[in-house]
């Protein structure tokens, strides 16, 4: 998913609270330190005590402790280039009542990309609202840094993009494409369901 490029939205910065600004960033590097990168977000109630003391408006310290829990999101990512080949893998796992597949690796010059494939029986006459997909993230360890890049499909059929950086060894063989499965995105939730895609 490409984000759009940062642009400074005024030219106006006033440079009196520039130390202030400073002391909020360490404060922000603390906070990620002591939670060891999961801070959570916190309760409503303390969110308003919060916002009347220091005359602040609840939305924007939501806002402010959302953007913060999802920080991961701001990670710079490497966008594939160089396109070298295909690895064939050709694996699947059937597991409650539904078939997940890879079916191979594209490789890259700077990235790996892999496409996870999740394929159902699903009745014609199921309503709209009642397709609901979850969100899955890879797990690879050192020192892969996978992320979600983009899912889509239809009825009975749905994909998961994933990029791989630095990229997969042409030689995959003796690897296990682990994915774990979230109710809802950025980790949030975890059904407890994993998906192992052993590749011999």
């Amino acid at each position: 998913m490409n984000r759009m490029p940062f642009e400074q939205p005024t030219e106006h910065y006033d440079e009196r609270i520039s130390s202030i600004d400073e002391q909020l960033c360490a404060l922000v590097r603390q906070r990620k330190d002591i939670s060891a990168d999961n801070p959570g977000v916190p309760p409503e109630d303390a969110i308003s005590k919060w916002a009347l003391k220091y005359d602040l408006y609840e939305d924007l310290l939501r806002s402010l402790f959302w953007s913060m829990r999802m920080d991961d999101v701001y990670k710079p990512r490497v966008e594939p280039t160089g396109f070298r080949k295909h690895l064939s893998v050709l694996k699947m796992v059937e597991q409650d009542d539904q078939v997940y597949s890879v079916t191979v690796i594209r490789q890259y010059e700077n990235a790996s990309v892999i496409q996870l494939h999740v394929d159902w029986e699903e009745a014609k006459d199921v309503p709209m609202d009642e397709h609901h997909h979850k969100s899955f993230e890879l797990f690879l360890g050192e020192p892969y840094d996978c992320w979600q890049d983009r899912a889509g499909g239809s009825t009975g059929h749905y994909t998961y993009n994933f990029i791989v950086s630095p990229p997969l060894p042409d030689d995959i063989s003796s690897m296990d494409l682990v994915f774990k499965e979230y109710h809802e995105p950025f980790k949030e939730n975890p059904t407890g369901s994993e998906i192992v895609i052993q590749i011999e």
